[in-house]
């Protein structure tokens, strides 16, 4: 496997905050997944009214040609054509009386759509 680890420094693809990372390992936890192996997957796919939107989903294992990001004990796998979308942004935890959830805080984004779903960068 051909993975590259990016342990966190500035040169990361996506920076992940305590509360994002300690959020998503107790979820990964409580689905019975090992957190030494197993990561958040972030991606970019077409979609939305502003052309893109960010997808989240735990993957078991990186795939060959990802980069896996290793901060406050979160592993995060980007695929290569994710990471010419959101290299420099930052993954957050939000929680709030509108409710919780992840957010990306990216600074390539141009422009987004009226509801914060998706963006053009």
């Amino acid at each position: 496997m051909s993975t590259e680890t990016v342990d966190g420094g500035t040169d990361a693809a996506v920076t992940v905050t305590e509360s994002a990372a300690s959020q998503a390992l107790q979820l990964m936890e409580s689905e019975g997944m090992d957190t030494d192996v197993s990561g958040l997957r972030l991606f970019v796919q077409q979609g939305g009214c502003a052309g893109l939107s960010y997808g989240m989903r735990f993957d078991h294992e990186p795939e060959e040609d990802d980069a896996i990001i290793e901060q406050n004990g979160l592993r995060v796998f980007v695929d290569p054509a994710s990471q010419n979308y959101i290299g420099g942004s930052t993954l957050q935890f939000e929680g709030g009386l509108q409710g919780a959830g992840f957010h990306v805080q990216n600074p390539n984004v141009v422009s987004e759509c009226g509801c914060g779903e998706s963006f053009r960068t």
